[in-house]
């Protein structure tokens, strides 16, 4: 019995240290809750809350790039795509297993999507694909829910309505490259593109906006649950262009399938309503990801697409300087318009004989017949009375050899070689016969279309101080020009004398007319009367084997054959335009360059008088409303 006593007393003490011990852990825990749920309780909740909620980025409209009237020549338009975010994938290899069972992958393309993977954060969306048609985009949606880390979207690309019309102009956008992350937050938002050639680039920082800031609820697997705030970003500015897209569309069907470049000058304001390079290339395939064949296809092509002729190709201007170099002459009084020089077809210079175009020579030539029939021989005289340095004077002082800065990035200032700069660059001292071939626009002086359209502008004008531009407005305010007059003040005020413009001038209205070498090139009467200069620039030497052989420029592989020019400005009576036109081996300015600059004339002239005419209208119809 007092055995059974002692057990129940034992018992009864273990029991009370044991519910002692449970009701010291459920104070202990009681405690600890209350401490999690109430004292830390605001934290805890704000680091639940971080999982549960996600910041991100929203990437602002890409600001428009339109025409002088308004249209757009870049804008932007709906694009389905696929993100992936790898911390949020799992298995990798899983999710691109199921991903393929709805979105055709090709092993090359799966093999780059996971190096661009393996190169990103893990945090980081990545790319998977871009510009998917509805269907898919909305096969993908459905099967979203089985596809770890994969996020659909849709957003804005940039889109050229044109495609290759405006594209050495306005260029492209395409992704950041590592070296072009400039610290904003918009280049890490998946998508984003920023201008890479062309307005695009040079006015990006204004294009690409201010971004938006987006706060979503997310799953476990980062998918979206719902939106729980949004603060839409600043569209960015809108870039207007002097370009006139009707006028431009008519340049490119007038090139048709030729290589070469035009470039139009509204003398109103020096602004350019037309540039073309043809061909071009189409912006969408590097916005939206060129193949590998189309990349090597347009590498390959002896026409060059990729290269910004207008601008960025630098050509003999050949006969097309003729003028210039007149107005020279007359300048420093090596000669008078009425002077005859008379031409053989050859002109003999040290041991050397330079040749004329007309193999049996032009006879007895003065200044308005040598500008109008491009004798050689006559500006080989004028040229070697002047000199290479009084030459070249005039040359720079028309434009050539300077940088003609619209925005487009491509431009080039061309070549005026002189004596110190023979030395300095080829180490070689300069010869007389070279001065011969700067005289009719030949040996090392190279210009660009967009520089021969400036050189009629002024010879159209008598302005010396002009500036061309090509992007008319940002934002709404107007912008003079991207760059500087091209004449200094002293150059500015060269002092040309009233009747040597009308000499050369004169000169220039007789190439179009009967005798001269661009008379088929006439403009209709009623639209007044175009003066212009043929060129045909040499693009290999021509030996005595050549001469004597006499063949068809047309006869001649592609790429031996001549560069056509033809530069010119109408109405001679108002000069309205002034236009520059070269066609890449198009055997002579004469029948491949002036009938083009004559249809595009033709064209830029009609509308100015429709919209006259227009204008006319609407103040007859308010004057009569008035009364």
């Amino acid at each position: 019995m007092k055995a059974e006593r002692e057990r129940s007393r034992r018992f009864t003490r273990r029991a009370l240290l044991l519910a002692g011990a449970q009701g010291a852990l459920t104070t202990l825990l009681a405690g600890r809750l209350y401490y999690l749920a109430v004292v830390e309780g605001e934290r805890y909740r704000t680091r639940a809350e971080a999982n549960r909620i996600a910041l991100r980025l929203l990437a602002p409209p890409r600001g428009e790039i339109v025409d002088r009237q308004g249209r757009p020549i870049a804008t932007n338009r709906r694009d389905y795509r696929l993100f992936l975010i790898p911390e949020q994938a799992g298995d990798l290899a899983a999710t691109l297993v199921k991903l393929k069972r709805v979105l055709p992958i090709s092993p090359g393309e799966e093999r780059r999507l996971i190096a661009r993977i393996r190169r990103s954060r893990p945090d980081r969306p990545v790319t998977v694909a871009q510009n998917l048609p509805w269907d898919r985009f909305a096969a993908a949606n459905v099967a979203a829910p089985d596809l770890p880390g994969i996020i659909p979207d849709a957003g804005l690309t940039r889109w050229y309505p044109d495609g290759a019309l405006n594209a050495h102009a306005v260029g492209y956008v395409g992704p950041p490259a590592p070296d072009e992350m400039d610290g904003d937050p918009l280049l890490g938002v998946p998508g984003f593109r920023i201008g890479k050639r062309g307005i695009e680039k040079t006015y990006d920082k204004v294009l690409r906006g201010r971004a938006g800031g987006l706060r979503v609820e997310v799953n476990a697997y980062g998918r979206v649950i719902r939106e729980l705030d949004r603060r839409e970003g600043t569209p960015g500015a809108e870039v207007k262009l002097s370009l006139d897209l009707d006028l431009q569309r008519a340049a490119v069907r007038r090139l048709g399938e030729e290589s070469g470049a035009i470039a139009l000058v509204d003398l109103k304001d020096d602004s350019l309503c037309v540039y073309v390079s043809s061909p071009g290339f189409d912006p969408n395939a590097f916005n939206l990801g060129i193949s590998r064949e189309n990349w090597q296809a347009m590498l390959k092509d002896p026409r060059r697409p990729l290269i910004d002729k207008c601008a960025a190709g630098l050509y003999p201007p050949g006969s097309t300087i003729k003028p210039v170099v007149a107005l020279a002459a007359l300048h420093y009084g090596v000669t008078s318009p009425e002077e005859k020089i008379v031409c053989t077809g050859d002109y003999p210079y040290g041991d050397n004989v330079w040749h004329c175009w007309k193999k049996h020579g032009h006879g007895p030539v003065s200044m308005i017949d040598g500008i109008a029939r491009s004798c050689d021989v006559y500006f080989y005289e004028l040229a070697q009375r002047l000199g290479i340095e009084r030459l070249a004077r005039f040359l720079t002082l028309f434009g050539l050899g300077r940088r003609h800065v619209l925005g487009v990035g491509n431009e080039q200032a061309g070549l005026v070689p002189t004596p110190a700069w023979s030395r300095a660059v080829r180490g070689l001292p300069w010869h007389g016969g070279e001065t011969l071939n700067v005289g009719i626009g030949q040996g090392a002086l190279m210009a660009s279309p967009l520089q021969l359209a400036v050189m009629s502008a002024m010879l159209a004008t008598g302005r010396r101080n002009m500036s061309p531009r090509i992007v008319a407005a940002v934002d709404g305010v107007p912008l003079e020009s991207a760059g500087d007059p091209l004449a200094t003040e002293e150059e500015a005020g060269v002092d040309i004398d009233a009747d040597h413009w009308r000499v050369v001038r004169s000169g220039m209205e007789h190439v179009l007319r009967s005798g001269g070498t661009a008379h088929h090139a006439r403009l209709p009467r009623k639209l007044g009367r175009m003066a212009g200069k043929t060129g045909t620039a040499q693009v290999r030497r021509i030996t005595d084997a050549d001469r004597a052989e006499d063949r068809a420029q047309s006869d001649r592989p592609w790429q031996e054959r001549h560069h056509a020019w033809f530069i010119g400005y109408a109405p001679v009576s108002r000069p309205r335009y002034a236009i520059s036109v070269l066609v890449e081996h198009g055997g002579g300015g004469s029948h491949a360059a002036a009938p083009v600059a004559r249809d595009l004339m033709i064209e830029a002239l009609q509308r100015e008088s429709r919209a006259v005419a227009d204008e006319g209208s609407v103040s007859s119809a308010g004057g009569r409303e008035g009364r």
